[in-house]
């Protein structure tokens, strides 16, 4: 691979991002954070945002807090998740081959010849996800590719040789690709869903921090765990912050690849800014208050439509704590749950912006009750 195709690209004219911001990215995307596991990457997280706020907590499964005006009591919350989908070793032959459990919604049908790293107290263990080669295997009963049939190869001959290497039922097993800058326009790699998020939340902490931005209310820049098995870090946060108001930020499909269908999925493209979703646990006064913000910054943005929940920790907070005005600002991204996840620069520029002006937007004491 390219030495240039590795690092972040140089700071652009219009470009939030300095080159310390791009390398604190590329740090934190690289750095395996699967679901329930999250620790190291949280505080790679906090060490980067520290700076930008005025205290911090993390509560007791590893969601991080970073707080602005603590004092406050009116709470306003921008969230996003730090956990990525995984594998857990299930099952081990004996003959050394290794089979798996998903960690949140892992795709077995992208596994065969991917490269892993199986996390041990000893320290990582390389493996491969073996398969049959092209040549021996019969088209006519071709298999595609599932847990019953995906493994690891550790290079072992042994249930024996693999417990050695500190490999055992419940290891958890992450993919061992990395970063990469795909023709100075995109964001590419593993796990952006949602670190990416991660990401954003800090750079709105540190424009803040930069512009001397005196928030009338107590910011909460929350950063949650387990989000890929259920919302469940958001869950638990809401009830230690009970804010008042809560801006989610997590991915959402780019339609526009090969094989989408947008009758079914909607029509959202990378590089045409943010997505608004419209849903039930959207509140429509704080989604009213984005959309008008973002009309006045003239900020591009996209619209997209849930049937009932939005997958996101956009429920979790709604509702949560007898109902909290949420909305969820969404970044396209191409092949989610992939090892090539892909987002635009232009829109992580965008939706940085636009959670920005929004925060400028709300007063102490919003009310957003739509029956006064």
């Amino acid at each position: 691979m390219a030495k240039t195709n590795r690092k972040p690209a140089a700071k652009s004219k219009s470009s939030l991002l300095g080159q310390e911001d791009l390398t604190f990215l590329r740090n934190y995307l690289n750095n395996p954070s699967p679901t329930g596991f999250e620790s190291p990457g949280q505080q790679l997280w906090l060490d980067y945002i520290r700076p930008y706020i005025d205290d911090y907590f993390v509560d007791t499964y590893g969601t991080a807090v970073g707080v602005i005006n603590p004092q406050a009591k009116y709470k306003v919350v921008i969230e996003a998740h730090a956990d990525e989908i995984s594998w857990f070793v299930h099952y081990i032959t004996k003959d050394g081959f290794i089979y798996l459990r998903r960690n949140g919604g892992s795709d077995h049908q992208i596994a065969p010849s991917k490269r892993v790293n199986i996390h041990t107290k000893k320290g990582i263990v390389k493996a491969v996800f073996g398969w049959p080669a092209i040549h021996v295997r019969d088209a006519a009963k071709e298999e595609t590719p599932s847990l019953r049939n995906i493994f690891l190869d550790c290079g072992c001959s042994s249930d024996k040789e693999v417990a050695d290497l500190g490999v055992h039922v419940g290891c958890v097993v992450t993919y061992e690709d990395e970063f990469i800058f795909l023709n100075n326009r995109y964001y590419t790699g593993r796990a952006l869903d949602n670190r990416i998020g991660g990401f954003m939340i800090a750079q709105v902490a540190r424009l803040l921090k930069k512009e001397k931005v005196k928030l009338p209310y107590g910011l909460y820049i929350v950063n949650s765990v387990q989000e890929e098995v259920g919302l469940r870090g958001a869950e638990m946060i809401t009830e230690t912050i009970r804010p008042n108001v809560a801006i989610i930020t997590d991915v959402t499909h780019d339609t526009q690849t090969p094989m989408m269908n947008k009758v079914a999925q909607g029509d959202i493209a990378c590089g045409k800014g943010p997505s608004l979703t419209y849903g039930p646990a959207v509140h429509n006064k704080l989604l009213d208050l984005i959309i008008s913000t973002a009309e006045k910054s003239k900020i591009n943005f996209q619209r997209e439509a849930v049937s009932r929940a939005t997958g996101t920790d956009t429920d979790a907070f709604a509702y949560s704590t007898g109902g909290v005005p949420s909305a969820l600002i969404s970044l396209p991204l191409r092949y989610m749950h992939t090892t090539v996840e892909s987002v635009h620069k232009d829109d992580v520029d965008a939706v940085i912006r636009l959670i920005l002006a929004t925060l400028k937007n709300i007063k102490a004491n919003h009310d957003f009750r739509y029956i006064r």
